[in-house]
């Protein structure tokens, strides 16, 4: 058990495990009606992100790795604006009374939102953050299986309704024995987790009434007073959202622990909701009342905020938190508030929890890699479900190595992570890496900080690849809106231009792929095209070492791609397929081992 161990994260660590193993013996068997979901749905951004989504789906069922007799269904985001997970949710309500009528309204739903391209996690951009490999699980866990696993408990204890979640985040709580999580309420209820003030700045912070909880036990059900959405310190404090709890019974999502007794301060902070049918069917009406929506709307900021007693419609016309203002945006938060006015929101207080996030590439590493706790708390391991050879000259026990071969004498680096990849006898991955989905077979030094990622793509009915590389702490979201001002975008930490300049690429309209002025790594035409997995690898790690060591590679020879493009023109089934090669040589060497026992 880590330093930070203690009875609690004990607690944890048995009710996570106790999970598993109901959702382990469920896997490829028929659930008992009520026991588990009618329908887990996941929504994609568009539709080549909803047919990767299926064949994924597709897979997992034909290998019986997840429960049968549930509706699996990804529902793809409508064509035009974005929508948000707030549009999407009404969007699913629409598409399961299309296929289900009326009969919906008697389903117990998982909505699980996965419709982002993972800007801040490119190398789950490619097949989707919701299978995102986890290093636990023989065979190996994915996000999806872990949410399955971790809500396990809940459709039992759930009237027919709607539980919405993300992607991205991992929650691990324990409860007392005579303790139970309901979704039973009209309206909504949420789960609410003790967090640092600096955590509720990023999350939803729930204002809870004070003489309804405790802050002591697993869990309280509490009245929620409103809901701030991402709010300042001194926003929190002013609406009495921050607490005092003993820091014996301070969990903190930021990855911080204190145990001693000392009073502190905490805020209680979102992760998933429930919402009953009745409530459904109201926004599913207003969602036909308005038609074509043309605005992002969030599922947390928007549809919470307008909960409970003491809200207020101030936050309808507040757009510091939104990534773009559209002009129907307040209009559409006002029709909202108008409608959800005076609906409850139930609050279930989580004490004893813990909240992770891994949306990024920071968080990716630290959790899987460098975070005691949850490493600890949910089992990962060192090598999962791979071919890992003692003979390797060196494997950091920070490292994370997950459906992938490793040939004698390669070197993997601390806190480095490597996915679905093969990893030749020479070849050296430095620190806080992340190699996903590529085939490394010739002698190379891999700097650290560097993330890499191949894809198999196809352009005109012919199979080709291409590998994405930079360092894990450039911003893919960055963004400007002229030629002029890409001096600002930085690769590897070096001014895009002169990165540029090394690889004989010249500036034009034509170096970025974006029709709508955002010009950015995401859609720079920077990536090499091949005909070889091996060699897409070879060719981009050039092009890193080109600019570690400001010396020219020219690229003028190449069909290049943006990240956006290589998305456009992936094909998942060779993806797929190579990531089943990779597995099928590990089941048989399993199978020989232990025949050889």
């Amino acid at each position: 058990m880590p330093a930070a161990g203690s009875e609690r994260s004990a607690a944890r660590r048995e009710a996570t495990a106790r999970r598993l193993a109901r959702f382990a013996a469920l896997r490829g068997k028929a659930a008992r009606p009520g026991d588990f979901w009618d329908v887990v749905a996941v929504t994609a951004a568009d539709a080549e992100q909803a047919l990767a989504y299926r064949q994924q789906l597709a897979q997992k069922l034909g290998r019986r790795e997840l429960p049968r007799g549930v509706r699996y269904h990804v529902f793809a985001d409508p064509p035009g604006p974005k929508i948000g997970n707030g549009g999407s949710t009404l969007h699913v309500l629409r598409c399961l009374e299309d296929l289900y009528g009326d009969k919906w309204t008697s389903f117990l739903v998982l909505l699980i939102h996965s419709g982002g391209y993972s800007q801040r996690l490119p190398n789950a951009s490619a097949l989707g953050k919701i299978f995102t490999a986890l290093p636990f699980g023989d065979p190996i866990y994915q996000m999806l299986e872990l949410k399955l696993a971790m809500y396990i408990d809940f459709p039992s204890h759930m009237k027919p309704g709607i539980l919405i979640t993300c992607s991205d985040d991992i929650e691990l709580y324990s409860t007392e024995v005579t303790e139970t999580i309901t979704f039973d309420k009209p309206g909504f209820t949420a789960l609410a987790h003790p967090s640092d003030l600096t955590v509720g700045t990023t999350h939803g912070v729930f204002v809870l009434d004070p003489s309804s909880f405790s802050g002591k036990g697993g869990l309280e059900y509490a009245s929620c007073h409103h809901f701030l959405h991402k709010p300042d310190v001194e926003t929190m404090r002013q609406c009495g959202a921050v607490c005092m709890r003993r820091s014996s019974s301070r969990l903190s999502t930021s990855g911080d622990h204190n145990d001693s007794e000392t009073d502190l301060e905490c805020v209680y902070t979102d992760s998933i909701f429930y919402m009953d049918h009745n409530t459904a069917k109201q926004l599913l009406t207003f969602y036909k009342q308005t038609g074509t929506l043309c605005c992002e709307i969030d599922a947390y900021g928007d549809f919470l905020q307008a909960l409970g007693p003491g809200a207020t419609e101030d936050y309808t016309k507040n757009t510091s938190n939104v990534t773009r203002e559209e002009s129907q945006l307040v209009e559409v938060r006002q029709k909202l508030y108008s409608l959800l006015r005076g609906t409850m929101l139930n609050v279930i207080v989580l004490n004893n929890s813990k909240f992770y996030h891994i949306g990024t590439t920071q968080e990716y590493l630290f959790h899987f890699t460098s975070d005691s706790k949850l490493n600890f708390e949910l089992g990962l391991l060192p090598v999962a479900f791979s071919i890992f050879s003692n003979k390797a000259e060196t494997l950091d026990q920070s490292a994370s190595i997950i459906q992938s071969v490793l040939e004698p004498g390669c070197f993997i680096g601390p806190g480095s992570i490597i996915e679905y990849s093969r990893i030749g006898p020479e070849v050296s991955v430095g620190k806080r890496c992340i190699i996903s989905g590529s085939y490394i077979n010739f002698k190379v030094d891999i700097p650290s900080d560097c993330l890499l990622s191949s894809l198999s793509i196809k352009i005109k009915g012919q199979i080709k690849y291409v590998s994405m590389v930079f360092s894990v702490k450039d911003d893919l979201k960055k963004s400007v809106q002229l030629l002029s001002d890409i001096s600002s975008l930085k690769f590897l930490g070096v001014s895009l231009l002169e990165c540029l300049d090394l690889w004989g690429i010249k500036v034009s309209d034509q170096l970025f792929s974006s029709e709508n002025t955002r010009l950015g790594l995401w859609t720079a035409r920077i990536f090499p095209v091949c005909s070889t997995l091996s060699e897409s690898v070879r060719t981009s790690l050039k092009m890193l070492n080109s600019v570690k060591r400001m010396s020219a590679f020219k690229l003028n020879s190449f069909s290049l791609l943006s990240v956006e493009e290589m998305l456009t023109y992936k094909d998942v089934e060779g993806m797929l397929k190579f990531r089943k090669q990779i597995y099928d040589e590990i089941y048989l060497q399993r199978q020989k081992e232990k025949s050889d026992l």
